[in-house]
């Protein structure tokens, strides 16, 4: 038996915000906050939020102090700030960071004690109550947060989450028309994490026949478009699919999970702040080459699907493919390809494994089970910039 979750009401399409004020009405709210990045903001991109609430008598707030893989104490602030002005629906617009803490607060707003009372790894407290309605706007094609039920926050060396099906968006609306202006550089780190989301999916251990079908969906779209929306910022078609697959791949991890890779970026992001996207990116290819052998038939429908024929090929000969077709996507999009290109230190290593072991929930999704030494080796593959096997560690 398999538990599919999924988002109550999800709006996808180009120009489907215009569902918002519908939405808000649904919930009969007054006094609204909306939690975004600060750059949105500066590029007046708020204003397609704000200004249809405030032109029918909503009452608005714009929060912009986050930032970029959010340290526990913004996610402190954020949510003091909610629980102190009385708020009835929060609105998250922005990347993950900005939809995560959106999560957060709506339903922290409704709790007692610190945010690191009730994070995953260390927490003490249950979350008890839905909290504040919540509607999640994406303007990247990565994270795939406004279909998950988790929160992801830094701490000094590593990331934990709050997780709990009420941090689930009341609605999600996904207008790719908003990641329009998104850099390339961004674009590209988004995107790769949203393939990760749905490569990890499909080979997870808690996979299933709805999440494969997502899975492998998202992959066609997002490999078949990424190097388009990098390139061609504004081409329309490549954004729209890039939107979509994000969104798929979303809701094939939120039902299937993530494993090693997300495992190993944690620590990235929380030792040296590189973005999520870029720490997947980076480590992508150097922990499917070393699993490999434990999903060699999936691996070559991952290859299929990335749009290159396995036809005449074995499942060992698509699954060393597939590896390399990763690895040309990282280096197309123009994300360094390994931990030196990071500057991350030789040095960093064992620490950065001692972290990873600790991701216990999401390494138990590995079709190969990842013990301390082989988290270590893929990390020195990463560093030295060579795919190898368990064997050759």
């Amino acid at each position: 038996m398999q538990k599919l979750t999924f988002t109550p009401v999800s709006y996808t399409g180009w120009g489907c915000l215009n569902q918002l004020l519908l939405e808000v009405e649904r919930f009969k709210a007054t006094n609204i906050l909306i939690v975004t990045d600060p750059f949105l903001k500066e590029l007046g991109l708020t204003d397609k939020v704000q200004q249809p609430l405030l032109s029918k008598g909503y009452a608005t707030t714009i929060y912009t102090d986050i930032a970029p893989e959010p340290p526990l104490a913004i996610g402190e602030k954020l949510v003091n700030f909610t629980r102190k002005h009385q708020f009835d629906l929060v609105i998250g617009l922005g990347g993950g960071s900005a939809l995560d803490l959106a999560k957060l607060a709506a339903v922290l707003a409704v709790h007692d004690g610190k945010v690191a009372d009730y994070l995953n790894l260390t927490g003490t407290k249950a979350l008890e109550q839905k909290g504040l309605p919540k509607i999640l706007i994406p303007t990247t094609s990565g994270t795939g947060s406004e279909v998950t039920n988790i929160s992801v926050l830094s701490l000094d060396t590593t990331k934990d989450v709050v997780t709990h099906d009420y941090l689930l968006a009341d609605s999600a609306i996904v207008d790719p028309e908003l990641t329009i202006s998104l850099p390339p550089k961004v674009t590209a780190a988004t995107g790769v994490d949203a393939l990760t989301h749905a490569i990890e999916a499909y080979v997870s251990v808690n996979a299933n026949e709805v999440t494969d079908a997502l899975a492998l969906q998202a992959i066609r779209l997002i490999s078949g478009s990424i190097r388009t929306a990098v390139l061609e910022g504004e081409n329309k078609q490549a954004r729209s699919d890039m939107s979509y697959g994000s969104y798929l791949a979303g809701l094939a991890f939120f039902n299937a999970g993530v494993a090693g890779v997300h495992a190993l970026a944690y620590p990235l992001g929380g030792q040296f702040h590189i973005a999520h996207g870029d720490s997947n990116a980076v480590l992508l290819p150097y922990v499917m080459g070393y699993i490999r052998q434990s999903c060699e038939k999936r691996m070559k429908d991952i290859l299929d699907a990335m749009g290159v024929s396995s036809a005449y090929l074995s499942q060992e000969e698509a699954s060393y493919k597939c590896v390399d077709a990763l690895q040309q996507l990282v280096q197309d999009v123009n994300i360094p390809s390994t931990l030196k290109g990071f500057n991350i230190p030789e040095e960093a290593l064992e620490q950065l494994t001692d972290d990873a072991t600790k991701q216990t929930r999401i390494l138990a999704r590995s079709p190969m089970l990842l013990e301390r030494e082989d988290i270590y080796a893929i990390y020195r593959s990463a560093f030295d910039g060579e795919v190898r096997e368990p064997d050759e560690s």
